[in-house]
């Protein structure tokens, strides 16, 4: 599934580029937090890069995993976060952006990616429905999904990522946490 996944990625990566059209546990000894602040309209005319460290999580709800965290398999880490929250809640933009994928993917479930150029991607997973399309122009704070536990998962909450030239890096680096 996270071949799968990487692959999607790097597809509409080498799009962007060439400007085509889109083809419609927690961690022993660390303390869980709780995000309550959801992405909001302020900086819509910032680059994405500026507003690193200032990016709010797109769902309320507690971090129970992490990026490069180890998964349930051995030998197989984290990409993202796993955001526990309830089932229903809106998925937000974490800033603006377009939509450039949003169909069910396996071990993910419903699945949106947003493109916020220069490279820069969010990725949100496990919805149990998505509101926006491909094509689609996104503001941060937006609503583009709702909470569920699409794609097998078994908690209701909320897979994210954040990717810059197809890599995925540690989303926590660029939140601020409230």
């Amino acid at each position: 599934d996270e071949q799968h996944l990487s692959n999607l990625v790097n597809r509409l990566n080498r799009q962007l580029a060439q400007k085509k059209p889109l083809i419609p546990e927690k961690f022993s000894g660390t303390a869980i937090l709780r995000n309550d602040q959801l992405p909001t309209a302020n900086a819509q005319n910032n680059s994405f890069v500026s507003m690193k460290g200032k990016l709010r999580l797109p769902v309320r709800g507690e971090l129970v995993n992490r990026f490069g965290s180890p998964r349930e398999r051995k030998g197989i880490k984290w990409n993202g976060l796993f955001i526990r929250a309830a089932d229903g809640n809106e998925v937000k933009a974490i800033a603006s952006g377009q939509v450039i994928f949003a169909e069910w993917i396996r071990g993910f479930g419903n699945f949106i990616i947003l493109d916020h150029g220069n490279d820069y991607m969010s990725l949100y997973g496990h919805n149990n429905a998505l509101v926006k399309h491909v094509g689609e122009k996104v503001r941060g704070g937006d609503t583009i999904a709702v909470v569920g536990n699409s794609g097998g998962n078994t908690q209701s909450g909320l897979y994210f990522e954040l990717r810059y030239k197809g890599k995925p890096f540690d989303p926590l680096t660029w939140m601020s946490i409230k």
